[in-house]
């Protein structure tokens, strides 16, 4: 059910933001809406998420009805500081946010839009379990402004599939892509690579069908273990074996030369996508560190450099929310060092990279050291940004250590 929340101060209960906030109006704002539930728990996931069987006194009927008091509740909190900015992406994760009857979904988005109005140009995503997307529901998605499907593939290979506890049918994939096509949808799929028992083989047969289904975004994460999962307990148990981080490294290879070869360009360490237009501006949000609100339990927002996050139990939330209370369960305003360290480590993830001129003396020093060793591109750094090689990638956490001690 997600791992602990961050330790801070307590939330209010009214939800307003500390008095002394000031908001840049000109920046871009994305909402984030978080849908908590799935059919079954994957082995490997710590996402907030619950099955049928967890949710204990909320139901899912009720949800978007829940949110949209959040919803209401945010525009208030934001109105009182700064004039009301229109949403430039919004972005339905889970769970399983197609768990939902599109209708449900529809009107979320429609009270996002009441709230705080959409830009124009607006990017608007919804993740989806293939198992769940029909002709019908694609087009009434695509019908409510919805412009981007992301559909978790993981992988078509069927142990692989089983390892992570993935019960769908790796031929829906092709079936929801197909309909998305229809209705009018940017279509990405998502892989994760590194599973017990997964060869170098395997992965290459996913990433093959991946690129044949012809999506205009693929992402490719290698599996994390995360403490308190099955998974977790089933490597501790040594019933399954732990990722080899050297098959993972030969994995990540891998997918960079076949995506490369297929048309997709690399614009974060884990992301590719059929030139700039299709890449997630959502995701990059986050990246640059630009503001959102998230919507939803457990879900964590960002407003003008202070991070708040919700109860986590979608019971609990439903209750603040009908008190009339924020959900909010705590706050944070992170130092200056810690902002520093944040934002190399966001910001050297993605192609454009960060300003050399924006590191502290000892980190702009070991900028020629990381040349030499092929993690950051000299020319790059020349013209002064920071941007990592294809082996910078593999070893990203060890550059932003040596341009932040």
């Amino acid at each position: 059910m997600g791992s602990a929340l961050p330790l801070g101060e307590p939330a209010p209960a009214d939800g307003m933001l500390p008095d002394d906030v000031r908001i840049d109006t000109s920046a871009d704002f994305g909402v984030y809406l978080h849908v908590p539930f799935c059919r079954v728990r994957c082995g490997y996931c710590d996402f907030n998420t619950y099955t049928a069987t967890e949710l204990r006194g909320a139901k899912q009927e009720e949800y978007a009805d829940t949110l949209l008091r959040e919803v209401s509740l945010a525009r208030d909190v934001l109105a009182a500081t700064a004039p009301l900015r229109p949403a430039s992406t919004v972005f339905f994760g889970g769970g399983t946010p197609t768990l939902l009857p599109a209708g449900d979904l529809a009107r979320m988005l429609d009270g996002t839009r009441g709230a705080f109005g959409l830009t124009a140009d607006a990017e608007i995503t919804i993740e989806a379990n293939p198992d769940t997307v029909t002709d019908a529901v694609a087009a009434e998605l695509g019908a409510s402004g919805v412009t981007r499907l992301s559909i978790g593939m993981q992988s078509t290979v069927p142990h692989v599939l089983a390892a992570l506890d993935r019960t769908h049918e790796p031929a829906n994939v092709a079936t929801a892509v197909a309909a998305a096509r229809r209705a009018g949808l940017d279509v990405s799929v998502d892989l994760i690579y590194g599973a017990p028992g997964e060869s170098l083989d395997d992965w290459r047969r996913s990433l093959e069908v991946a690129v044949g289904l012809e999506p205009d975004h693929i992402s490719a994460y290698a599996l994390i273990i995360e403490d308190g999962t099955k998974l977790a307990r089933q490597i501790r148990r040594a019933e399954v074996p732990a990722p080899d981080d050297d098959l993972q490294a030969d994995m990540y290879e891998l997918a960079d030369q076949l995506l490369g070869a297929a048309g997709f360009d690399w614009y974060e360490v884990s992301n590719w996508s059929r030139g700039s237009e299709h890449r997630s501006r959502h995701n990059l949000a986050y990246w640059r560190g630009s503001d959102w609100w998230g919507f939803g339990p457990g879900a964590h927002s960002h407003i003008a450099g202070t991070r708040f996050w919700n109860v986590k139990h979608p019971a609990a939330y439903a209750q603040r929310l009908a008190a009339g209370e924020s959900p909010a369960a705590g706050r944070e305003r992170p130092d200056a060092a810690s902002r520093e360290l944040e934002e190399v480590l966001l910001r050297t993830r993605i192609r454009e990279g960060m300003p050399v001129s924006e590191l502290r003396m000892a980190g702009r020093h070991a900028v020629a050291a990381l040349i030499a060793d092929g993690l950051i591109d000299g020319g790059e750094a020349v013209r002064g940004r920071i941007v990592l090689t294809l082996r910078g990638r593999l070893l990203a956490d060890a550059v932003v250590r040596a341009l932040t001690t």
